[in-house]
């Protein structure tokens, strides 16, 4: 019995296992609702991420929408890292920068 909460072990194992995969799915529904930013993107992009938007979370909205108002200033890297995986396509990149001349 587990003494602090009255439960048996067993029970109490069984319950925490139960929480901890609920909060992990919780976790991975959120992330992929959320349209997390892959790992290739973060390093490709992460200087132009703290001069420019580093004031919104990383993976939220108005961090992408931050990046797409600095689009113009973004780094090649980080632009081709953006396009690589799906982020932007290269034809809005191709209109930004034709609208830029």
């Amino acid at each position: 019995m587990h003494r602090a909460i009255g439960m048996p072990l067993k029970s109490f194992r069984t319950s925490a296992s139960v929480s901890l995969a609920l909060a992990a799915a919780a976790l991975a529904v959120s992330a992929s609702e959320a349209g997390a930013v892959s790992g290739r993107v973060k390093l490709a992009c992460a200087s132009d991420y703290f001069a420019y938007c580093s004031q919104h979370p990383v993976n939220s909205p108005d961090v992408r929408q931050c990046m797409r108002a600095n689009g113009e200033k973004l780094s090649k890297r980080c632009v081709n890292a953006l396009v690589a995986e799906g982020e932007v396509s290269e034809a809005e990149v191709a209109r930004r920068a034709a609208s830029l001349r």
